[in-house]
């Protein structure tokens, strides 16, 4: 039995659909692994709860219903809910982002083709190219040290992320955390990006880089005071891709 719209708040249902929403997105645009990545949002309404995804259910199919409500704990709140499984690397990974940085209340992590190529090289992201310079000076790497299975990891998780919004996974992909989901969303767009255009790049010719200062000039360009109304565009313009499933996603 899933949960539905009658058993929990209007708040809260709202953020399933919008989540809901976000995981059909990243399938969208090509960024799934099967059933393996994962994408939290903490509840507006309950801050100590989070929302993931019920493991196993193909993010192109997502639905609100399908999303699990968790504690830091990782433990399952609705009884609805028991019986379903939720990712383990999953939980220890988003756990550690949402308890440190409660300013953060989505996080995604993928492990598309790109984003894999580009942990695995030694200099990481590449200031090369607009979408590149929104991170510059700007990314966290984080060594890998197997499956994220191991609770003990979070502490260094959280100390390699520091105060950044966005970290590369040595050999094994992308994280980005956002102040709403629209933010999020925005953050795994760009780093994604400026992964693809960095391995078509390299199959090319000698390689352009910018000055340091004209990079942390971008950088800041990004931050701009209207930056969190061009990120709410964009999510509204994503939405549009997928409006014809929305009655399907919020149910």
């Amino acid at each position: 039995m899933n949960v539905a719209h009658q058993d929990v708040s209007t708040v809260e249902w709202q953020a399933r659909c919008e989540l809901a929403a976000l995981y059909r997105l990243i399938a969208h645009y090509k960024m799934t692994d099967l059933i393996d990545t994962h994408i939290s949002y903490r509840l507006p309404n309950q801050p100590a709860h989070f929302l993931i995804n019920r493991y196993g259910v193909a993010f192109e199919k997502m639905c609100a219903s399908d999303l699990v409500k968790i504690d830091h704990a990782g433990q399952i709140i609705d009884a609805q809910d028991q019986a379903k499984k939720v990712n383990q690397a999953g939980f220890v990974i988003h756990s550690a982002i949402h308890e440190a940085r409660p300013e953060l209340n989505c996080v995604i992590h993928t492990h598309t083709a790109d984003g894999i190529a580009v942990s695995t090289q030694e200099q990481g992201l590449l200031p090369i190219s607009q979408h590149a310079l929104k991170f510059y000076g700007r990314l966290a790497f984080h060594d890998y040290e197997g499956i994220a299975l191991s609770l003990a990891e979070r502490e260094r998780l959280v100390a390699d992320l520091g105060q950044h919004h966005a970290m590369i996974l040595r050999n094994h992909g992308l994280l980005v955390a956002g102040r709403s989901l629209a933010h999020a969303f925005q953050e795994i767009y760009f780093l994604e990006r400026a992964c693809q255009i960095q391995i078509k790049a390299q199959g090319g010719g000698q390689l352009i880089y910018p000055t340091a200062e004209l990079c942390e000039f971008t950088a800041r360009q990004f931050e701009l005071d209207d930056e969190t109304e061009i990120i709410e565009l964009g999510w509204q313009a994503a939405l549009t891709l997928i409006e014809d499933q929305q009655q399907d996603y919020c149910r």
